[in-house]
């Protein structure tokens, strides 16, 4: 049973593998055409070699991506050339039973949501924040949106809002604005800074070029004056580190997990809606696990029963499969932050219902033929 097994996981590996090489050089190809623009706009800071740098370095997020969906393709692949060839059916004679090929494949899942997990939680995110330091050097700074990226915090009984315009590749902040309202939601204080940046200690910011407005009023609670401060340099305590800032800056679903459970921790805590990041959050606990529901739903291949033709069909249906459960995995999230469903639920919807499609197909296959 080992040799079996030996032979087994050497072919899937294989067919993955080589299956995964072809994507990840398609989206190179394409995700290059993309950048060839902004070659073509700034050649002199943003040059041909440092797109090809940001490009590679965009590979583990890709990788990542893509790896359940080239397990299926890969698994179907060998599964239907096993049974075309009738070597899966001898070795069924050889003693390999349903549970036994089950239990082979979900071995193999294993290693890939190891590894697929990895690449969600430390290589794709550390691959994805120096591919921004790339081509901030090129483009001079990141952006979110027209009006940057905004952040809320409670201090006391005040909040704070804070905007930031944009950063720069070596961390610094600019153009930013901080709003402190009291508890009746009144203005208290604006400061406005033309930079900033996080204290080594992570428990303040350090702002430059100030000009703070702190506003008086009376008993009545309305304005009476404005008091205008205006300094070079100025340390504001707050909670707000440096990786909430890169949050609100890079996508979520390019963040890892335990930095999205922050996040998602740091909103609630100051009263802002997290169904977006809490969804993101659960998709990428059991997006990894997505490889065993693959593994699952490429065995029953291996039981169809044909001698002549090609595997080609079966592939396609392979890549049909993975391509929509990507569709309902997409489709449920933009449809979980709509209606407000329950975040674990919506995440784990599209897997669940793929599991039990390819449990189906197994049994019908395996145990009613």
């Amino acid at each position: 049973m080992k040799t079996i097994r030996r032979m087994v996981h050497r072919e899937v590996l294989a067919a993955v593998a080589l299956v995964t090489l072809g994507f990840l050089a398609l989206f190179f190809f394409f995700d290059l055409i993309d950048e060839l623009r902004s070659v073509a706009r700034m050649p002199d800071t943003y040059p041909l070699s440092q797109a090809v740098l940001y490009v590679l370095l965009g590979m583990p997020t890709h990788l990542y991506e893509l790896l359940p969906i080239t397990v299926l393709i890969g698994t179907i692949f060998v599964m239907a050339r096993f049974a075309q060839s009738s070597e899966f059916t001898i070795l069924r004679t050889s003693g390999l039973g349903p549970g036994r090929a089950l239990s082979m494949l979900l071995l193999l899942g294993c290693v890939f949501v190891v590894l697929t997990f990895a690449l969600g939680d430390y290589v794709a995110p550390a691959s994805d924040r120096a591919a921004q330091v790339v081509k901030s050097k090129g483009l001079a700074r990141l952006t979110t949106g027209g009006t940057g990226a905004w952040l809320k915090e409670r201090q006391g009984e005040d909040s704070v809002a804070v905007n930031i315009r944009s950063i720069r590749s070596d961390g610094l902040m600019e153009d930013v604005r901080i709003y402190r309202f009291d508890r009746e939601s009144r203005l208290a204080s604006r400061v406005l800074a033309q930079s900033a940046t996080v204290a080594p200690q992570g428990d303040a910011w350090v702002l430059r070029q100030v000009q703070s407005d702190t506003f008086v009023r009376g008993a009545s609670g309305e304005t009476q004056r404005a008091e205008r401060l205006e300094l070079a340099e100025l340390r504001w305590a707050t909670g707000i580190t440096a990786d909430m800032v890169s949050a609100a800056v890079l996508q979520p679903d390019r963040m890892a997990t335990v930095d999205l459970f922050q996040y998602v921790r740091h909103l609630e805590a100051n009263g802002q809606s997290a169904q977006r990041y809490e969804i993101e959050f659960w998709r990428k606990v059991f997006y990894p696990l997505s490889c065993l529901v693959m593994v699952v739903l490429a065995l029953p291949f291996a039981y169809l029963h044909f001698r002549a033709g090609s595997t080609t069909g079966y592939v396609f249906g392979g890549v049909m499969a993975g391509i929509s459960f990507f569709l309902l995995n997409n489709v449920f999230g933009f449809a979980g932050t709509l209606q407000n469903w329950s975040p674990w639920l919506t995440a784990a919807a599209p897997g669940l219902i793929y599991s039990i499609a390819s449990l189906a197909a197994f049994g019908w296959l395996v145990l009613r033929r």
